[in-house]
């Protein structure tokens, strides 16, 4: 899990608010852009948030993956986004050679990419407004974009997964137009996390896997393969992606990371 840092200096007008959907809840920080522009962008993102629920939640009925799966619609009668998810899901799969999975029990479920999409989303419609800087966190996994005022970065702290209420690391933007913040782990929900080889719970050494990149969607998907995989396979998968930075943490503390982690420290 992970929360943008407040700051202390002045910084432009803000817009802050928090929304329900998901089954989580995403919070939005917004820093300057003209007012009327800024809340008809937040409301715009809103509800597009909420039609993801509606077109990709496996817990409705009749959401179009869950009708997909039931083969009552061919992705070419879905809307065009899952068409779009599915690609990048199987860009995820390719990449991670099968540690990240659209699928579960044998069935299409692409949970694990559609949050970190639509909290990306939802963070670039809200930044088209004309905006300085937007935060958007969606339960956890935060998506940043510009800045949040003059010669101030965003900053994000990483909680500890062993040590409720303490921070294992804070996430510096500096220098970045946009950076995002995805952790994969036991702490907050438990053995949720599957082995895409055995179908069931991953078992592995690590407590949690953090992984800052450029965007969300990414960001996610890279965090919940590398904790399938475990820390020694995963550390070295990690260091092979384009601007990808990764701090994992086992459960006997031990912290391993990306050699260019620390430049993203402060």
């Amino acid at each position: 899990m992970a929360d943008t840092v407040a700051e202390s200096a002045p910084a432009p007008a803000v817009l802050r608010h928090a929304e329900e959907v998901m089954g989580t809840v995403f919070s939005f920080d917004v820093r300057g852009g003209e007012p009327e522009a800024v809340r008809a962008a937040l409301d715009e993102a809103i509800a597009s948030l909420h039609r993801v629920n509606e077109v990709f939640s496996t817990y409705l009925e009749d959401s179009q993956v869950s009708r997909l799966v039931r083969g009552e619609l061919t992705v070419e009668e879905c809307d065009p986004e899952v068409a779009e998810v599915l690609e990048l899901g199987a860009e995820a799969e390719r990449v991670s050679d099968g540690w990240f999975s659209m699928r579960y029990q044998g069935r299409l479920d692409p949970t694990g990419i559609v949050k970190g999409w639509a909290a990306e989303r939802a963070a670039r419609l809200v930044a088209a407004a004309g905006v300085s800087g937007v935060s958007v966190n969606g339960g956890g996994d935060v998506q940043l974009l510009g800045v949040p005022g003059p010669e101030r970065p965003w900053r994000v702290g990483v909680s500890d997964p062993l040590r409720p209420g303490g921070l294992a690391a804070v996430v510096s933007a500096a220098g970045a137009d946009e950076l995002a913040v995805a952790t994969s782990g036991t702490a907050e929900r438990g053995a949720h996390i599957v082995d895409p080889r055995t179908g069931r719970s991953a078992v592995t050494d690590l407590v949690a896997v953090t992984v800052v990149t450029p965007r969300l969607t990414w960001a996610d998907c890279w965090a919940t393969a590398a904790f399938a995989m475990g820390s020694r396979e995963a550390l070295g998968w990690l260091e092979s992606l384009p601007d990808v930075e990764a701090l994992l943490i086992t459960a006997g503390d031990e912290v391993r990371c990306t050699g260019g982690l620390a430049g993203r420290l402060g």
